[in-house]
Order: structure tokens, then C-alpha cells, then sequence
């Protein structure tokens, strides 16, 4: 096998390194991308019921202890408890996004090995074309054996960029999906919070009418 990938000329050596950092960034995201990580249905089931009680200081500690998103989240929403809806809004929603992109964080280096890896095997098949025909110039088209290295490095490396581009390209947007998932399940979360905590809309920071 190893004798087999080296027949695929240098470029071979690149496109096993876009293999192992793809590997290695998908491991990456499917550590962090699990729910119970991000959002975990019982903490948010706790913390809601917890804030339906005003039992303020419990949340707190709750949102320390779980040490997700979603408890980053729901810890920001309590430090602005009592403020109007639009300040809360804010705030959450800043959070929100910060978290998002840390869903989404590694996922373009993915994105970047499905791209690249196609191109590495295609300019493996250019370099392998270029020594069939530098071997057709010096020896001619008669002997078919000394055309064979130069087809088989093209074929070879066509193959192992197309092996890992089409895998990194299906994980890429699996995590892609799969952020987008647990995004929605903090935006509802926060929806729920945001509700539990905040003021009525014509009220001031107060508490008092406008």
C-alpha cells in the first residue's frame, strides 16, 4: 500500500497532510459539537424552572457549574435581570453570537481540505501527464511500459484527492449543520430566559412605568 501511494508522486506527500489536519479538525468539532456540551436538555429544563421560582442565586450557581453555552448564556441574562426587554435583547443576543461562532470555530479548516485536496490531485495528474509525454518525446509511443509511471502517478493522485476531498466535504457540512442546530436550541433557550427575566417593554431599568 505504502509503495502504492508513493507511485503517486509528490504531491502525494501534501495530500496526506490535508488528510491528517482535516482528521484532526473534525475530532476536534465532534468533541465540541455534542449537545451536552453545548446545550444539555436537562440543565435547561433546571435553569427554567429554577428562574420561574426566582430563585436567582441558584441559577447563578447552576450557570457556573455546567460550564456550556447555554449556561454563558442564561449567566448573562441574570446579570441584566430586572432591565428592560430591548437592553436584555441585546445583550443575549451578543453573547449569542459570540458562541455561535465559536460552534463554528475549525469548521473552515475542513471546508479548506475539501477544496484544496481535489486541486492537489488534479496538479498531481498534470505532473503525472507532463512525464508521460516527457517520456513519449525521448523514447516514443512504442514502448507502452515506460508510459505506465507516468499515467499511473496522474491516476493515483487523482484518486487520493478526490479520497479526501469528497469525505472532508461531507463532514464540513455535517458541522456546518450541525452548529446550526444547537444554535437554534440556545436561541430558544434564550427566548425562554429572556422572558423570565426581563422587564415589560414600557417599564424603565427601575422598574417604575414610562
Amino acid at each position: 500500500m505504502i509503495e502504492f501511494l508513493v507511485s503517486g508522486g509528490p504531491v502525494m506527500i501534501p495530500i496526506g497532510l490535508a488528510s491528517i489536519v482535516g482528521l484532526a479538525a473534525l475530532v476536534e468539532r465532534v468533541g465540541v459539537l455534542r449537545r451536552n456540551g453545548v446545550v444539555p436538555r436537562s440543565f435547561a429544563v433546571e435553569v427554567e424552572e429554577l428562574l420561574k421560582q426566582e430563585r436567582w442565586g441558584d441559577a447563578k450557581t447552576l450557570c457556573k457549574k455546567t460550564g456550556t453555552a447555554a449556561g454563558r448564556i442564561v449567566a448573562v441574562a441574570l446579570e441584566a435581570r430586572g432591565g428592560r426587554r430591548a437592553v436584555v435583547k441585546e445583550r443575549l443576543e451578543e453573547t449569542g453570537r459570540r458562541e455561535g461562532s465559536e460552534l463554528e470555530r475549525n469548521s473552515q479548516v475542513i471546508g479548506t481540505v475539501a477544496s484544496v485536496s481535489p486541486l492537489l490531485g488534479l496538479l498531481g495528474t498534470v505532473w503525472g501527464m507532463i512525464v508521460t509525454f516527457d517520456v513519449i518525446q525521448q523514447q516514443g509511443v512504442g514502448v507502452v511500459s515506460s508510459l505506465a509511471g507516468g499515467i499511473s502517478q496522474a491516476l493515483i493522485s487523482t484518486m487520493a484527492g478526490l479520497s479526501v476531498g469528497i469525505p472532508a466535504l461531507v463532514a464540513y457540512k455535517w458541522v456546518l449543520a450541525r452548529a446550526d442546530d444547537l444554535v437554534l436550541e440556545l436561541e430558544e433557550l434564550a427566548l425562554v430566559v429572556l422572558d423570565l427575566v426581563s422587564t415589560s417593554p414600557n417599564t424603565d431599568d427601575s422598574g417604575e412605568s414610562t
